[in-house]
């Protein structure tokens, strides 16, 4: 009878350890997560995938929307970190501004996870690494697909002069996005063979929005109508807003001005069916799995690469009709 009670206490405390053990191994994962707000269809579609995801990696997600200010942002961050989640992300509305929110979090031993766009820091230490997208590379693509395109289609100037004048509508002022892009497409621009070729005429931010980017189009055409060859926009929207000001003057969107954008949202793939755009230079927003998956290696205490990121083409107008059905945003 001693026995027995022995191998059954023996047996119990195996059973309880087990359950204690398996209960820990369950613990689900707590990530709060700020997103810049809704000011474009790839935001949407971002903030779409970052949900679904969640749902997918069986993460219990604090998601909260800044509504475009940085502020939001810090307060969403200093939110998480008195939560005590287990990790937080957040998609940083502009470059600066951080260190003391980030700081907070790692004296919370809490690790950060940057998505989609940069940050700069006094101490890279404050994030463990960033999720995304590599504007400097959109940038570069956008001036170097626009610059093979004008030389094997001999394109000339509309007013006759010797320049092809370009326009810019450019993102957020501060936001890494915009500043590499910029970057990139001025470098390729600066770099090309034929820089003599063009001129930039106007350059002023449409904030990432449909709405800014058809007013400073708009804009644009009043002073300068006869004299704008090219738009380059720094996202999809902007483009989309652009073409309506760009029809409203009179003017044939992707004729007589040509028109590069980024993003590869479905919307600008529409328009390049319907001939109102050339083309897009892909900034993929399906950055979720790739974000929770990174976030489960840090929290496992695996070492990730500081910086992470997703694949991304060029789709002129020629394949629109043939990707546009294929588009998940």
């Amino acid at each position: 009878m001693k026995l027995v009670k022995t191998l059954l206490a023996a047996s119990l405390g195996a059973l309880i350890a087990a359950s204690a053990a398996s209960a820990v191994q369950a613990k689900q994962i707590t990530i709060g997560f700020s997103q810049i707000g809704a000011e474009s269809e790839w935001r949407t579609a971002n903030t779409n995938d970052v949900k679904a995801a969640a749902k997918a990696h069986n993460i219990n997600l604090k998601f909260s929307d800044a509504q475009q200010k940085q502020e939001n942002q810090i307060k969403a961050i200093r939110t998480f970190i008195a939560q005590k989640v287990d990790l937080i992300g957040f998609v940083p509305i502009v470059a600066t501004g951080w260190d003391n929110v980030l700081r907070e979090a790692k004296r919370a031993k809490i690790p950060v996870l940057v998505m989609d766009r940069d940050l700069t820091v006094s101490d890279p230490s404050l994030y463990v690494a960033k999720i995304g997208t590599d504007s400097v590379t959109e940038g570069k693509k956008a001036f170097e697909w626009l610059d093979d395109y004008v030389t094997k289609n001999n394109i000339k100037p509309r007013n006759g002069g010797d320049k092809l004048n370009i326009v810019i509508l450019e993102g957020t002022v501060g936001a890494s996005a915009t500043t590499g892009r910029a970057k990139g497409f001025n470098t390729a621009l600066k770099n090309s063979p034929n820089k003599d070729r063009y001129k930039i005429l106007a350059s002023q931010t449409g904030d990432f929005t449909r709405q800014k980017g058809q007013e400073v189009m708009e804009s644009f055409l009043k002073s300068y109508r006869n004299d704008i060859d090219i738009l380059f926009a720094m996202n999809d929207d902007m483009a989309l807003g652009a073409i309506q000001s760009i029809e409203a003057a009179g003017l044939k969107p992707s004729k007589d001005i040509i028109i590069v954008s980024v993003d590869g949202v479905k919307g600008i793939f529409q328009a390049m069916k319907d001939g109102k755009s050339n083309v897009t230079v892909e900034c993929n927003p399906l950055q979720g799995d790739l974000f929770f998956t990174t976030a489960e290696k840090i929290l496992k205490g695996e070492s990730v690469p500081k910086s992470v990121f997703v694949e991304e083409g060029v789709y002129p107008a020629e394949k629109a009709a043939e990707v546009l059905p294929t588009r998940k945003y």
